[in-house]
């Protein structure tokens, strides 16, 4: 199934279904189509990320989150994404694709995926994202109230403190360029 048709299915389909409040989760089915597929035969490592842009993307429109950003000239921009593949989709498999806001902080919103397949976790990734205007990044806090959100963040997991410092450690860690040329 062409990603773009995949894209409006899931707009259409948002815009049908009831809205939903920013920290609810959201859910979207879908089948495993040969376009998903690598030459292992399973669902590609970066098309799992492709399909959680989608779930993104009904989050966005299901809870209005859209508008705001319109109106404002906000945009999303996700920074890091921790994944973990546990089991393998091949062609045919049903699916779903779970996506929920976890916790925010000042600056940045955590989010989770979710892919199951017959009752069994398939895949899970946690994410960290901010929206921007400009070269300017709204405080998170500003995200949430625009949506009528003016409660705490519910707490950051304990897997988002330890993605924290392993990101911390990969953005210390930076190898010469195969080039040689200056970073």
């Amino acid at each position: 199934m062409n990603l773009w048709f995949r894209l409006l299915v899931v707009l259409v389909r948002a815009g049908l279904r009831d809205p939903m409040a920013v920290i609810a989760r959201g859910t979207i089915p879908f089948r495993v189509v040969p376009g998903d597929l690598d030459l292992n035969g399973h669902v590609n490592n970066g098309r799992y990320l492709t399909l959680m842009d989608l779930g993104r993307l009904d989050l966005t429109v299901r809870s209005g989150l859209w508008r705001v950003l319109f109106r404002r000239r906000w945009f999303p921009v996700v920074a890091t994404a921790m994944v973990r593949f546990k089991r393998e989709l091949r062609l045919g498999a049903r699916a779903e694709l779970h996506t929920r806001v976890v916790a925010w902080d000042d600056r940045w919103f955590w989010m989770e995926h979710r892919i199951e397949s017959e009752g069994k976790l398939a895949t899970v990734a946690l994410l960290r994202a901010c929206f921007r205007h400009g070269r300017t990044t709204v405080p998170a806090h500003e995200v949430a109230a625009a949506l009528g959100f003016d409660g705490p963040s519910p707490a950051l997991p304990e897997a988002a403190l330890h993605f924290m410092a392993a990101e911390r450690a990969l953005g210390a860690y930076v190898p010469p360029l195969a080039s040689g040329a200056k970073v």
